[in-house]
């Protein structure tokens, strides 16, 4: 008896998957529960598991196909193992002595030094990224050696660098008994050049190793669509303010071990802007809304998404309720979540329901940008770069540790005027960390 196996509900308004990387191949025995291959999402990618134990029989759907809700991926048969095991052919003593016979008949000539091949559970156990890039260059990944278990896109870039600086073997003349003969090495006679014909425009040789083609990803493909569907559907616009962020910075430093020590957690930057933003979005509670038709669907929750850089892309987890959390499960949710993003284990509830986004680029050296709406979302917050700058205070220039504020709006529901008052209301808790307490 066999086992279809098929793709699953993968999750709210997903529809299809690319096949990643399979983690048995055929003839390999599974048990049930064990992982059979994992699939790339737009959001997440998602293991899919044996549903009973026996042989993998047949995969139908290889790597970077595309694959669609209920389409077989492929099929496992029950007590198959022992037959295929059986069915390899032993290598006989004859193909051994034919091997000892042709090493024989060649003396003085050098072996060619072969790796050795990897075993198949560790070639089986390399990222999707590293599948991606070694199938774009031909690489053999059972003769890539994983540094910490799983072949990563380092390893391979790795292996990729290693064997193009490896120069090319030199074939050296010998004489009669494998001697080199004395002297320099004879030269090869080079073929006379034919004459240039007059008034001929020399070809330039076409660029060797200077481009290279990508395949995007499932989840950058849909980055993409997404962000350009967001602007070609949304009035956008974006309004900006800097923010002092002297007060914040002397909290921070008198806390910073205390609050650590109590919660195990450190005080950053993020929990202060989100309760600043929470503060902000009940004084304008359109920022906090969605078209859906005609009607504007205003939200008295405050669900608000945490931008996290990812190597697949950039994802949105959400921190649900921020206006119900302390500063410390802030910290603690963002954390996680965060580690799970770059560790792409993050499922697709901390994904989805956001109403507010927040966005730091400053982690990344900017000092400026204009963010772009997470649809259907119609806020988004970018923070950026702290850097000293001499402003006019109390009639003096002074330095402050200063930061730049951008928010992006969709002007269909949220007017000039009211996306100015919530920057400037974000500005005004920031500047006095006390007011997030009440007001937060």
């Amino acid at each position: 008896m066999s086992v279809e196996i098929r793709v699953p509900a993968l999750g709210e308004s997903i529809v299809e998957a690319t096949v990643a990387a399979w983690r048995k191949q055929e003839g390999d025995r599974v048990s049930q529960g064990d992982v059979l291959v994992e699939l790339e999402t737009d959001k997440v990618n998602q293991e899919i598991f044996a549903e009973q134990s026996g042989v993998l029989q047949q995969i139908v759907k290889q790597e970077g196909e595309t694959v669609g809700i209920g389409d077989v991926l492929a099929v496992i048969a029950e007590g198959a193992a022992d037959g295929a095991a059986a069915a390899q052919p032993a290598p006989s003593a004859a193909a051994g002595e034919r091997v000892s016979a042709q090493a024989e008949a060649a003396p003085g000539k050098p072996e060619t030094p072969v790796e050795p091949d990897l075993a198949p559970s560790e070639a089986g156990t390399a990222t999707p990224l590293a599948r991606r890039i070694a199938a774009e260059h031909n690489i053999d990944l059972t003769r890539v050696r994983p540094e910490h278990g799983r072949v990563t896109k380092e390893d391979v870039l790795g292996y990729l660098e290693q064997h193009a600086a490896s120069p090319a073997p030199q074939a050296v003349e010998t004489a009669p008994g494998g001697v080199p003969p004395p002297g320099p090495p004879a030269r090869t006679p080079s073929a006379p050049s034919a004459p240039a014909l007059a008034g001929a425009v020399p070809t330039p040789a076409a660029p060797r190793g200077r481009e290279e083609r990508v395949r995007m990803s499932r989840r950058r493909q849909t980055i993409a669509q997404r962000l350009v569907q967001t602007q070609n559907n949304a009035a956008m616009l974006t309004t900006f303010n800097e923010v002092d962020m002297s007060a914040i910075m002397e909290v921070r430093k008198r806390r910073k071990d205390s609050f650590k020590e109590r919660h195990g957690v450190s005080l950053g930057f993020m929990s202060f802007f989100t309760k600043a933003v929470v503060g902000s979005l009940k004084a304008f509670p359109r920022l906090n809304a969605e078209i859906q038709g005609d009607e504007m669907l205003l939200k008295y929750y405050y669900d608000i998404g945490i931008a996290v850089g990812a190597e697949e892309g950039l994802v949105v987890p959400v921190v649900r309720d921020a206006d119900c959390k302390s500063f410390a499960e802030i910290e603690r949710e963002i954390a996680d979540l965060a580690k799970r993003a770059r560790e792409n284990t993050l499922t697709l509830s901390d994904l989805q329901g956001g109403t507010f986004t927040i966005t730091n680029g400053g982690v990344f050296g900017s000092l400026m940008s204009t963010p772009i709406l997470n649809g259907p979302q119609v806020g988004i917050l970018g923070m950026h770069k702290i850097e000293e700058r001499p402003i006019a205070f109390n009639g003096q220039v002074v330095i402050r540790p200063m930061m730049y504020l951008a928010v992006s709006y969709d002007h269909r529901i949220v007017d000039g005027r009211e996306a100015v008052q919530f920057l400037v209301r974000i500005k005004e808790l920031l500047e006095d960390p006390e007011t997030l307490l009440l007001e937060g």
